[in-house]
């Protein structure tokens, strides 16, 4: 799917992305498939979470009365699914591990997703300007470009001043891994 316009059509054609990745997993046989599928459900969701904790959770707190309290109910959710795409990484596709974790992993994000699109997208239509919505579209594209591609639960607090350039750092390290792994692709 192409990507362009604001941070709500951005977020959504990434949340439409994800949910073909699950259903590439539940409806492929071969192991191998199913595995390069998890890889790539992975490195879509920590780009996303990545881009959503450096600019969409900021804005949520800027213009929300409550932005506090919902910006840290998101980070948490991140936090827990975070949590579960590093218990993936290593598990057999053929597993019966595997299939739990990501019919866990898969409620967790629906269940997140479905928050975001139902209540917090359409608060910040009406709380922004359409050309802040536009120029936090630019800047979720421009951090999911530089954004890590694997989970590191706990190694990059949002809160820290510094999150971006370590983000942008460990980007380019997992980047560099997943060219000389082959992972990806």
């Amino acid at each position: 799917m192409g990507h362009a316009g604001d941070v709500i059509a951005e977020l959504t054609v990434d949340h439409r992305e994800v949910d073909g990745l699950f259903d590439r997993i539940e409806h492929t046989t071969p192991a191998g498939e199913r595995q390069k599928a998890a890889e790539q459900l992975t490195i879509e969701l920590v780009r996303h979470s990545v881009a959503e904790e450096e600019h969409l959770y900021p804005a949520i707190r800027e213009h929300f009365p409550d932005g506090d309290l919902i910006a840290d109910k998101e980070l948490a959710d991140h936090a827990r699914v975070e949590k579960l795409l590093k218990d993936l990484e290593g598990l057999d596709a053929a597993g019966p591990e595997f299939d739990q974790l990501i019919a866990v992993l898969k409620a967790e994000v629906t269940a997140h997703v479905y928050d975001e699109e139902q209540n917090l997208f359409p608060r910040l239509r009406q709380a922004c300007s359409p050309e802040a919505l536009e120029t936090l579209g630019d800047r979720v594209r421009r951090a999911k470009r530089f954004a890590p591609t694997r989970p590191h639960p706990g190694a990059l607090p949002s809160s820290q001043p510094h999150h971006r350039l370590l983000s942008a750092g460990t980007g380019l390290v997992d980047r560099a891994r997943d060219f000389l792994s082959g992972r990806g692709e």
